[in-house]
């Protein structure tokens, strides 16, 4: 459980700022600030691993909704993560997608093959 999010970051949060006040409560093992892929600015959240699951309660308790760089922080324990969205704005994994992409192409083609039936002489009975 030693890895922690911290959300609602300032934009003016430094490494240092976050490393700062969580070393106060252990040892901080990695950090990691997530940035946009194309601008490099941050986020808004990081990740922070402690090298004890008792000093990240500790720290989780006492760190989360600080103010800090004018903005009270968001300190959880991380979830893990599920699954990447692919950055396209797209939020199935490739396998959903390949899987998604064959169930469309079989419904697709049912319905052609039904259109052209139907175009083909087939009329309704009138009465």
């Amino acid at each position: 459980m030693n890895n922690i999010f911290v959300g609602n970051l300032s934009p003016d949060a430094t490494e240092q700022d976050i490393r700062s006040i969580f070393e106060k409560h252990g040892s901080v093992d990695r950090f990691r600030m997530m940035t946009d892929r194309e601008t490099g600015h941050p986020r808004g959240f990081a990740f922070v691993e402690m090298t004890d699951d008792s000093a990240a309660q500790k720290a989780i308790a006492a760190l989360n909704g600080l103010e800090l760089k004018g903005r009270g922080i968001n300190v959880n324990a991380a979830r893990p993560q599920l699954y990447r969205h692919s950055g396209n704005g797209g939020s199935r994994s490739k396998k959903q997608v390949t899987a998604v992409t064959a169930v469309e192409m079989n419904e697709r083609q049912t319905r052609r093959s039904e259109e052209n039936d139907d175009q083909n002489g087939s009329l309704p009975i009138q009465s």
